[in-house]
């Protein structure tokens, strides 16, 4: 290893990485030697840097997820300051756009996590990154895939890391390990001095993965929040309120609360329903955007992954999104007649990198054990058809830990159903008990 003032965490999904850094930043933080840490992230991924301190940090910090409109998240940085560690944490986008207030705020210590997104050197926020990176003291990336596409995706990352490892000009290094052919001499053959490049990489980096992490659970529940935009917030708000006062004013039944919360988790997975015309409205795409980062992910890593949703309108929205992408998946749902088929599609054939199942119709019997990810887009009141998903690639035939993937919009009622499996109940055993307890707002 050579010294350094930068570090490279390449462990797989589920190996620790946020615990490493928040650790490393912690004792950086008591040698005083940083005062303040910006995080830059994915979007679906900032939450969790928030809960993950809440569990991990054991020391002094004061913590902002900066979000809203780019005037309110500069203020939310100005404002950050004190004796305590004082963290920011931003996604891609906004990091490129907020540079220069960044760049005044003087971060002493920058993490980027899931690094692979600054791996394109000629993208504005890996731009943005390679210069905020020579203001900061130490800087540190996050990631399982380091390597994407070929080797050359190494350069932009390390670029922002530590710009003496391989230079701080792309086509020198693509002349050094890049063979180069085709029309104009412009197309990439091939790769050479790979051992050296290899080397140099790992001078500065800890790698872990999924088989060396032995004391990892057989099974690793994740979390990602995500955030209703304001104009789906309020329809949820008022949806809220309004079953809140018509289940007030009569005599409580409990297939009328489940309907109510039936219709909160449309919402949360971005579709409203009209009463009169049964015509199902988009107001949100938090979720989807979210599922994209992780699938985004699960292919860089050469991963198949498995998504459960349990509306159709949902399922509609991540297959469309699937094919403007040009992914291929299998899917099961209930007008999907030939299931053994789509199964042995995603068991099997390599170009089928995801599975799309409806809750209700792929909780029992289906071998899903071409993932070890699973992404639950939505759950379902009852626990039976939520642990029938999860052993769908956690059964015989799996090699590896199993990682469940939960997308849980924040203050609604996925946070409910979200408990309650946790543990172990229906939905509908809580409607007897303390139906108020079901809804956020109880006025």
């Amino acid at each position: 290893m050579r010294k350094s003032k930068s570090a490279a965490i390449l462990a797989e999904m589920g190996t620790g990485k946020t615990l490493i850094s928040i650790g490393i930043a912690g004792y950086l933080y008591l040698q005083k030697e940083i005062n303040k840490l910006l995080i830059v992230a994915p979007l679906s991924i900032t939450k969790v840097w928030e809960e993950e301190f809440q569990k991990f940090a054991d020391f002094d910090y004061q913590l902002e997820v900066l979000e809203g409109p780019t005037k309110e998240k500069s203020e939310t940085l100005r404002n950050l300051f004190g004796t305590k560690l004082q963290v920011a944490v931003v996604n891609y986008e906004s990091c490129w756009r907020m540079e220069k207030e960044i760049a005044l705020w003087k971060p002493d210590m920058i993490i980027c996590d899931e690094s692979s997104k600054i791996k394109n050197p000629q993208a504005k926020q890996s731009k943005a990154l390679h210069r905020l990176g020579k203001i900061s003291k130490h800087n540190m990336i996050l990631t399982g895939t380091p390597v994407t596409n070929n080797p050359l995706d190494f350069f932009s990352q390390y670029k922002f890391l530590d710009e003496s490892i391989f230079g701080g000009s792309y086509y020198s290094f693509r002349a050094r390990y890049a063979i180069m052919g085709g029309y104009g001499n412009y197309q990439v053959v091939g790769y050479k001095n790979l051992p050296e490049l290899t080397e140099k990489a790992h001078s500065i980096a800890f790698r872990i993965t999924k088989k060396e992490a032995l004391d990892l659970p057989e099974q690793v529940d994740v979390t990602r929040y995500v955030e209703l935009e304001p104009m789906a917030r309020a329809i949820y708000n008022q949806v809220e309120r309004d079953s809140y006062a018509e289940l007030s004013q009569g005599e409580v039944v409990v297939r009328n609360v489940l309907t109510k919360l039936l219709r909160l988790s449309q919402i949360t997975g971005g579709y409203i329903k009209d009463e009169f015309s049964e015509i199902e409205e988009q107001v949100s795409s938090a979720k989807l955007n979210a599922l994209e980062e992780i699938i985004e992910e699960c292919l860089d890593a050469d991963k198949k992954v498995v998504v459960f949703a349990r509306f159709i309108s949902e399922i509609d929205a991540i297959t469309k999104m699937l094919k403007h992408y040009g992914i291929k998946y299998s899917l099961i749902r209930g007008d999907v007649k030939d299931r053994a088929s789509e199964v042995e599609k995603f068991q099997n054939d390599k170009d089928v990198k995801v599975f799309v199942g409806q809750l209700q119709t792929t909780g029992m019997g289906l071998t899903l054990t071409a993932s070890d990810t699973a992404v639950f887009y939505s759950l379902s009141y009852n626990f039976a058809d939520y642990e029938q998903a999860k052993a769908r690639i956690h059964r015989i035939g799996q090699k590896n830990n199993c990682t469940y993937i939960h997308l849980i919009a924040k203050k609604t009622i996925d946070e409910k159903v979200m408990e309650a499996l946790s543990k172990k109940k229906n939905i509908a055993d809580l409607v007897v008990d303390n139906w108020k307890s079901l809804f956020e707002k109880e006025n």
